[in-house]
C-alpha cells in the first residue's frame, strides 16, 4: 500500500493522472521531502516494473485510479518502497490493501500452496482472485518466474 500510496500522492495533489516526470520527482523529493531526487526516480523505475506507471515520452501516466487511493496527511513513505518486490510481496500487499489481515493471508496463501504442490507465487494469485482481488498482471508475472 505504500508504494501505491506514494505514487498516488502527487498526482491527487495536481488532479491529474498523468505528469512530466520531472514534474513527478519534484513533488516527491522537493514538495514533500519524502525522497532525495535518486530515490524519486528509482521509485518511477520501481512503480513503473510492478506496473503502477507507464511512460510516454517524457510523461508517466498512473495506471490505476489515483482518486481511489487514501493519502493520509500525516502519511510518508519509507525508504523499502523504492526496493523492488516478488510477485508474491506485490500479491500480498494487493490482499492486504482489502482488508485482510496479513498473518490471515500468509498463513492461507501457505495451506494452498502445500495442498496443491504449487508455487507461492501462484498461491497468492490464485488466493487474490479467490477473494475478488485483481491481480492480472502479476499473475502473468507469476507464471513467469516459473
Amino acid at each position: 500500500m505504500s508504494l501505491r500510496r506514494a505514487v498516488a500522492a502527487p498526482f491527487r495533489q495536481r488532479g491529474v493522472d498523468r505528469m512530466n516526470e520531472s514534474e513527478f520527482v519534484v513533488a516527491l523529493s522537493l514538495d514533500r521531502d519524502w525522497f532525495s531526487p535518486d530515490q524519486a526516480k528509482r521509485l518511477v523505475d520501481v512503480a513503473t516494473g510492478e506496473g503502477l506507471l507507464d511512460r510516454d515520452g517524457d510523461d508517466i501516466v498512473a495506471s490505476f485510479d489515483v482518486g481511489t487511493v487514501n493519502v493520509p496527511e500525516d502519511f510518508v513513505p519509507d525508504e523499502s518502497v523504492i526496493q523492488e518486490r516478488s510477485v508474491f510481496e506485490q500479491v500480498l500487499e494487493s490482499v492486504v490493501d482489502t482488508g485482510v489481515e496479513k498473518q490471515e493471508a500468509v498463513a492461507d496463501i501457505n495451506r494452498l500452496q502445500s495442498e496443491l504442490g504449487i508455487t507461492i507465487e501462484a498461491a497468492a494469485v490464485l488466493y487474490a482472485r479467490r477473494r475478488g482481488v485483481d491481480v492480472g498482471g502479476l499473475a502473468a508475472n507469476a507464471r513467469s518466474e516459473l
